[in-house]
């Protein structure tokens, strides 16, 4: 009998070790599939974006829109949410965008008169947007009329396009609004990547709606290079980052990259994306609007 009770100890000994060494192998197992294999909880994008681009007239502006799609895409990624692009502006129509949280401007604006009457809906209805350079661009006469007070005057509030440096340089940009979160964790000024700089038609600081986030710090005076007299800025204020409060927007004045025009190359010279600080601002910006628009 003792014989029996210790074989049958021991035998129960070594079945519950072996039990015990299966239960950590499968745990073990299993942490490392969810390494591998993120759960579920991540697996739905954490909001849509969608930028409209023409890219057709100027090689800058082109040269701009492949890189920021370039860019973009790669934040999406690394970032967990979805971009897309088209030069399809009939793409913005109420159904289209209904489910998007975020459109982009790249370098134009919307002329059909239903395109406009849809993005202005979506952005009265609770929607975001973010704009580059050319997309607030508006001179009369010229293939880009002001003819769309409410984008102009009001949404942007900058109306009309005035003047503008060259050759495309960098700048020193100061942060006006640090508790913006778009602006956090940046530098109180910082070097952008070379741009062709705007002035604009009506006084920024004046709207009553308009908060400037960024503007060109008076270190960078002399601005561009010329040839021409007035293409060099050497006094002035010049914002170039600002929000409108009454809608979830953010307009960037950066977008055009410096070409080889004199050389007759016509490739790029200078890229958008070339600061780190300018890019953190950029994806800052792009995650509160995703973020906040699915919020509200």
């Amino acid at each position: 009998m003792k014989n029996t009770f210790e074989n049958t100890f021991f035998v129960n000994r070594h079945l519950r070790l072996a039990i015990l060494g299966c239960a950590v192998i499968f745990a073990l197992l299993q942490i490392s599939c969810k390494a591998l294999h993120p759960t579920n909880q991540h697996s739905k994008p954490a909001f849509q974006v969608l930028g409209f681009y023409t890219a057709q007239a100027d090689l800058a502006h082109i040269s701009f829109v492949h890189e920021a799609n370039t860019w973009l895409a790669n934040m999406a990624r690394l970032h967990h949410f979805t971009y897309d692009s088209t030069r399809n502006w009939g793409r913005l129509h109420p159904d289209s965008v209904k489910n998007i949280d975020v459109v982009i401007f790249l370098d134009t604006r919307p002329e059909a008169e239903a395109q406009r009457n849809a993005f202005e809906h979506y952005m009265k209805n609770g929607g975001a947007w973010m704009g580059f350079h050319f997309s607030a661009f508006a001179l009369t006469p010229s293939a880009y009329p002001q003819n769309w007070d409410w984008y102009h005057q009001e949404f942007l509030g900058s109306g009309a396009y005035k003047s503008n440096t060259w050759r495309p340089t960098s700048a020193i940009l100061r942060v006006e609004q640090p508790e913006h979160l778009a602006m956090q964790g940046l530098p109180s000024t910082f070097p952008s990547a070379p741009n062709e700089w705007y002035r604009w038609e009506n006084d920024l600081r004046q709207q009553p709606d308009i908060e400037v986030l960024v503007s060109i710090d008076p270190s960078s005076f002399p601005l561009g290079t010329g040839p021409k007299a007035h293409e060099i800025w050497h006094e002035g204020d010049y914002p170039v980052v600002w929000t409108n409060r009454k809608y979830r927007m953010l307009y960037f004045n950066m977008g055009h990259n410096d070409m080889d025009y004199e050389g007759g190359t016509n490739r790029a010279l200078s890229g958008s994306f070339q600061s780190e600080a300018q890019n953190r601002m950029i994806l800052n910006g792009l995650l509160w609007l995703g973020r906040a628009s699915l919020a509200n």
